[in-house]
C-alpha cells in the first residue's frame, strides 16, 4: 500500500540528469553564476561522468559539446537513464517489479500539493513504539433523528386554532376563550398506556402539537408568536404519565435560529412536581445527547432547525416541565409587587402606579424608588435612573435580574440607603405583559417586536412604549437622567455583557464605556466587557436605548443575560442559575455607587484603562489590514464605529415594519404631526402670549361684518397696553410671591454632589479635572425689563418626594 516505505538502494549513486538540468536551467536565468566545481562533490561527479562520454551532454560541466543533434542527444540521454548498470539514482521511481518508471521523484526539502494518484506516506513513528498492522477506521455520523412527521406518527396533542400572520388582536377576557375547555391531549387506554399527556394551555406556556413517533420518542411543535409566522424559541410545556426507568427522545422540529447555545453545552431545564412536594426541588438542568441541527424536512421557504435531546424521570406517574429558560410569569411578578405594596416599610419609598394598559387590558406597573427628601430643593437636585425588562417575553432572564435590583434597592442596606437618597429610579418591570402571558418569545399582540418601535406614533397599538418613552421625556424635563438600562437576554452568546452608543461629544469621548468596564470588574466571573459593543446601527434605530440616547441620556445601554452560563473565573463552564442572575441586579446597585462617587479615582483609571484598550485594538486592525499608524497624534479622533463589528446578536434584528392595518393609521397620525409642526412655537412669557392674544382680537373684530357694534370692545382692548407693560416690570419680590402656573415651572439652578459610597467627607468635592462630565439642565436667568432677574419657582411638593 505503501510503495515509498520500499528499500532503498544501497549502490553508491551518481549524479542524475535532474541535478544537470536545474543546474543550467538556474544558470541560463541568471540565477546561478558559480563554478561547477564550487558545487558539492563536483570533482566526484566529473571522475563518474568522464567514464561515459555518452552521458557528456551539450557542454555538460562546462566541457565541449560533444553531439550536435539535438535529437540524438535526447534518445541517448532518455536510453542512458534506463540502462540498468547506471540505475543508481534516488530521484527515479520503482514499479512493482523493480523497473524504473521515466519519471522523477519530488525534489527534496520541497512538498507539492497532493495528489491523488501518487501514493499515501504512510505515518512515521518512533523506533521504541510497537504497531499492529491491522488498519482501524471508524465513521463520524452521531445518531440525527429522522422526522417522521404526523403521517406515520401519531399525533398526542394539538391547539386547535392558533392565530397567525394575516390575522390581528382583537379583544381579550379574563380566562381567554369563552366556553368549555377541550382534552387535547389523547385518552390513556388504561394503565399500562404508557403514552405521554402534554399541554401547554397555561401562564407563559408554549407547545403547539406533539406527535407520538416511537414508544418512547416524541416530536414537539412551538407555536409561533401570535399573529405572526415565526419566532419559534421560547417553549414551556407540562407532561404526564411517566415512567421511571425509560428514556425518552423529545425532538423539537421548527426552531428559526441557525445558531444556539445548545451547541455549546446548554441543556433544557425540568421540573417535577413530586420532587417539588417531597424534596424542596426546584428547576434543574437535564438532558443527554443533546444536538442542535439543520431540519431538511421544511418547504424550502423557511429553513428549520432541530433540537433533540434525551431524558429519565425521576418517578412514575409524575408531573413534570420543560422550559427554555427559568420562567418568571406575569403573576409571579403582581404577587412580588402585591408584598412591596403591603410592607409598610418598603412601601414609604417604593410607589407603585399604573403607566398604561397594555392592548389586551394589562396592567404595565410602574415604581418610583426614592427617599422622601426634607427640601423640594433636595428632591429637585436628585438623577433619575430608568430600568426595564421583558420587551422581548420570551427573555425570562430579565425578569430575574430585574428581581434582584429590586431585591437589593429595596433592602435596608447601608448601599441601597444611600441609592435612594440621591436618585430616582424609575422601573418598569415588565414592558410587554400581553407576550409573556401567552407565551410569546419576541412580539406583543400587534404581531411586532416593540424593541424596533420606540420611535412610534400609534398610541393604541403600541401603548406599553410609547407611554414609557413619554414618561421619560417628562422626566428629562424635571431631572437629568443619569443611566437608562433595559434588561434582555441572549441566545447566541455566553455570559452577560452591554451594548451602548458610542458618544460623539469628544468632551465625553470614552465616557460611556466606564459603566460597563466598572461593572465587569464588580462582577468579573458573570460579566464581559470585550464583548461590549457601543456600534449603532441602522436596523436598531427603534431600539430602547438608541431612542434614549438620542433623547439626551448618554450613558444608554441594552443588558444582555446569557440563557446559557459563563466562561469567566469561578463561574466558568457552569450554567447560571437564578441567584445568579439576581446577583448581577446587586452589582448594578454597587457599580452605581462606583460611578457616581464624588471620589473619581476609579472614574479616571477607568478612563484611562479604556484609551490603553482601545489603542491595543487599533493597533490590532491595522495590523490586520497590514498597515502601520503612528497613535501618538491624534488617534482619538478615529471613529469607534469602523473599529466594532456588529452588534446584530439576533436572526430577529430586522424591523418588519407596521402591520398592513396600521399603515393607513400610521399615515393619518404623520400628516396631523407635519400640520402641527407647521404651526409657531409657543411663546414663552405671559406678555408676549397676552399681546399675541390681543392682536388676535383686533384682527378678528376687524375681519367680521359687525365691527361697528364691537368697535367700542377693540378700542377698549388697545387702551390696555399699560397694564402688560405693569406686569411685565413687576419686581422679582412680586414675582416670588406670585404662585407661578403649572407650564411655566423651572428647574431651580443648583447642584447637589452625590454622596460617596465609602468615604467619610461627605462633602468633599472632586478635583475639577477628575469631575466626570455629564452634563446638567441649566437655566439662563429670564431677561425682565432689561434687567437679569433670577426667577426661581418649585413645583408641588408630592412631585419631588415621590417624582
Amino acid at each position: 500500500m505503501f510503495p515509498a516505505l520500499e528499500t532503498e538502494l544501497r549502490q553508491e549513486t551518481l549524479p542524475d540528469p535532474y541535478e544537470d538540468f536545474m543546474y543550467h536551467h538556474l544558470q541560463y536565468y541568471g540565477y546561478f553564476k558559480a563554478e561547477r566545481d564550487s558545487l558539492p562533490d563536483s570533482a566526484t561527479h566529473q571522475q563518474a561522468w568522464k567514464n561515459n562520454p555518452r552521458l557528456v551532454l551539450n557542454g555538460s560541466f562546462g566541457e565541449r559539446d560533444l553531439i550536435p543533434d539535438p535529437l540524438q542527444k535526447k534518445k541517448l540521454l532518455y536510453s542512458s537513464m534506463l540502462t540498468p548498470h547506471l540505475l543508481k539514482s534516488r530521484q527515479l521511481l520503482h514499479n512493482e517489479f523493480g523497473e524504473a518508471n521515466p519519471r522523477l521523484r519530488e525534489p527534496r526539502e520541497l512538498f507539492g500539493f497532493f495528489s491523488g494518484s501518487a501514493p499515501l506516506q504512510a505515518p512515521r513513528w518512533p523506533i521504541e513504539c510497537e504497531v499492529i498492522k491491522e488498519n482501524i477506521r471508524h465513521i463520524g455520523n452521531e445518531k440525527i433523528p429522522d422526522i417522521v412527521g404526523e403521517e406515520k406518527g401519531t399525533v398526542v396533542y394539538q391547539l386547535d386554532s392558533v392565530p397567525t400572520e394575516g390575522s390581528c388582536f382583537s379583544s381579550s377576557r379574563v380566562g381567554g376563550k369563552r366556553g368549555d375547555i377541550k382534552e387535547l391531549a389523547v385518552t390513556l387506554q388504561g394503565p399500562d398506556d404508557n403514552t405521554l399527556l402534554f399541554e401547554s394551555r397555561f401562564e407563559s406556556g408554549n407547545l403547539q402539537k406533539a406527535v407520538r413517533v416511537d414508544t418512547y420518542e416524541y416530536e414537539l411543535t412551538l407555536r409561533t408568536d401570535l399573529y405572526t409566522n415565526k419566532h419559534t424559541q421560547w417553549f414551556y410545556f407540562r407532561v404526564q404519565n411517566t415512567r421511571k426507568d425509560a428514556t425518552y427522545r423529545f425532538t423539537i422540529v421548527n426552531l428559526l435560529k441557525p445558531k444556539s447555545l445548545y451547541t455549546l453545552g446548554m441543556k433544557p431545564l425540568m421540573y417535577s412536581q413530586l420532587d417539588a412536594d417531597t424534596h424542596n426541588l426546584g428547576w434543574r438542568r437535564e438532558g443527554k445527547e443533546i444536538k442542535y441541527y439543520k431540519n431538511h424536512m421544511g418547504d424550502g421557504l423557511q429553513p428549520f432547525y432541530c433540537l433533540t435531546w434525551t431524558v429519565q424521570f425521576p418517578h412514575d406517574q409524575d408531573t413534570c416541565f420543560f422550559a427554555h429558560f427559568y420562567p418568571y410569569t406575569y403573576t409571579d411578578l403582581q404577587c412580588y409587587l402585591l408584598a412591596v405594596a403591603n410592607n409598610p416599610v418598603q412601601s414609604q419609598f417604593c410607589k407603585l402606579r399604573t403607566l398604561c394598559r397594555s392592548l389586551a387590558g394589562n396592567t404595565v406597573y410602574l415604581l418610583t424608588i426614592t427617599n422622601p427628601s426634607q427640601t423640594p430643593q433636595e428632591a429637585a437636585a436628585k438623577k433619575a435612573v430608568v430600568l426595564s425588562a421583558r420587551v422581548h417575553p420570551g427573555e425570562s432572564n430579565g425578569s430575574w435580574v430585574m428581581k434582584g435590583f429590586l431585591d437589593f434597592i429595596l433592602s435596608n442596606s447601608p448601599d441601597a440607603q444611600l441609592l435612594r437618597d440621591i436618585f430616582v429610579f424609575k422601573v418598569v418591570p415588565m414592558l410587554n405583559p400581553d407576550g409573556v402571558i401567552v407565551g410569546n418569545y419576541r412580539c406583543s399582540l400587534a404581531g411586532r417586536d416593540l424593541n424596533r418601535h420606540y420611535k412610534t406614533i400609534l398610541k393604541e397599538s403600541f401603548p406599553c412604549i410609547w407611554y414609557t418613552r413619554s414618561m421619560i421625556q417628562r422626566l428629562l424635563e424635571e431631572r437629568e437622567v443619569l443611566l437608562y438600562c433595559d434588561f434582555h437576554g441572549h441566545s447566541r452568546k455566553n455570559n452577560i455583557f452591554l451594548y451602548g452608543c458610542n458618544n460623539n461629544d469628544r468632551k465625553y469621548w470614552l465616557h460611556e464605556r466606564v459603566f460597563p468596564l466598572m461593572l465587569s470588574k464588580n462582577a468579573p466571573d458573570k460579566f464581559s466587557f470585550p464583548s461590549c459593543n457601543f456600534k449603532i446601527q441602522k436596523c436598531k434605530e427603534g431600539t430602547g436605548r438608541v431612542v434614549m440616547w438620542r433623547m439626551g441620556i448618554p450613558n444608554s445601554y441594552t443588558l444582555e443575560a446569557t440563557f446559557g452560563g459563563s466562561t469567566l473565573g469561578s463561574k466558568r463552564h457552569t450554567h447560571f442559575t437564578t441567584e445568579d442572575l439576581k446577583s448581577l441586579g446587586y452589582h448594578v446597585c454597587d457599580t452605581l455607587l462606583d460611578f457616581c462617587d464624588p471620589d473619581q479615582t476609579k472614574f479616571t483609571q477607568c478612563l484611562a484603562e479604556l484609551k490603553e484598550l482601545l489603542q491595543q485594538e487599533i493597533h490590532k486592525k491595522f495590523s490586520e489590514l497590514g498597515q502601520d499608524m503612528d497613535l501618538e497624534g491624534s488617534w482619538n479622533d478615529i471613529s469607534l464605529s469602523d473599529i466594532e463589528s456588529s452588534t446584530s446578536g439576533s436572526d430577529s434584528s430586522l424591523s418588519d415594519g407596521l402591520p398592513v392595518h396600521l399603515l393607513s393609521i400610521a399615515h393619518e397620525l404623520n400628516q396631523k404631526k407635519m400640520y402641527k409642526k407647521k404651526k409657531k412655537t409657543p411663546l414663552q412669557t405671559r406678555k408676549q402670549r397676552n399681546e399675541q392674544y390681543q392682536k388676535n382680537m383686533i384682527r378678528e373684530f376687524k375681519s367680521t361684518e359687525y365691527a361697528p357694534e364691537r368697535a367700542e370692545i377693540a378700542s377698549t382692548l388697545q387702551k390696555q397696553p399699560t397694564f402688560f407693560k405693569n406686569s411685565g416690570n413687576t419686581s422679582s419680590s412680586t414675582m416670588k410671591n406670585e404662585k407661578p402656573r403649572m407650564n411655566e415651572r423651572k428647574k431651580p439652578r443648583f447642584t447637589v454632589s452625590c454622596s460617596p459610597k465609602r468615604s467619610t467627607n461627605t462633602s468633599q468635592e472632586p478635583a475639577p479635572d477628575m469631575k466626570p462630565n455629564w452634563s446638567r439642565n441649566t437655566f439662563p436667568a429670564t431677561q425682565r425689563g432689561g434687567a437679569n432677574v433670577v426667577s426661581v419657582s418649585y413645583p408641588s411638593l408630592h412631585i419631588y418626594t415621590y417624582p
